[in-house]
């Protein structure tokens, strides 16, 4: 008799952002350069998170082009399961847009969503007041 094993659940929605702060780290005119900003986001659908808090670091190569790191702490719930977790988001940037994927950092999670591992990716179009997400995760 053989186990069955079924992949990851896949959720998907929208955030929008706001709340945008950034400051250099080091010379402002200098390239490479490096700068910090926090933001909160607003997540809708699968995810729901009214009010996160997430902080990221930056290091541009050019104008308006480069790449960053982050964490985010989401308060809220997953397909209707509540708790908290934080993403560990990883991306890059240019006038076109952003790119980001993220993964829940192991252990966050909290309540409902103990257990709870996954990944997930977005593409944000400048110029669009809100970000389609999908999230593939599991809760142990």
């Amino acid at each position: 008799m053989s186990a069955r094993t079924t992949g990851p659940t896949v959720t998907t929605g929208r955030f929008t952002f706001a709340d945008w702060e950034e400051q250099p780290v080091g010379p402002a005119d200098a390239t490479p350069r490096l700068a910090r900003s926090t933001v909160v986001n607003a997540f809708a659908g699968g995810i729901e998170a009214g009010a996160t808090s997430a902080a990221y670091t930056f290091t541009y190569t050019g104008e308006g082009v480069g790449a960053f790191t982050g964490l985010e702490l989401l308060s809220g719930s997953v397909d209707g399961r509540k708790g908290a977790f934080v993403l560990e988001q990883r991306g890059s940037f240019d006038g076109s847009g952003t790119r980001c994927t993220f993964e829940v950092v192991p252990g966050s999670a909290t309540g409902e969503l103990a257990g709870l591992s996954g990944s997930g990716s977005f593409t944000y179009r400048a110029g669009d007041t809100s970000v389609a997400y999908e999230f593939g995760y599991t809760i142990a």
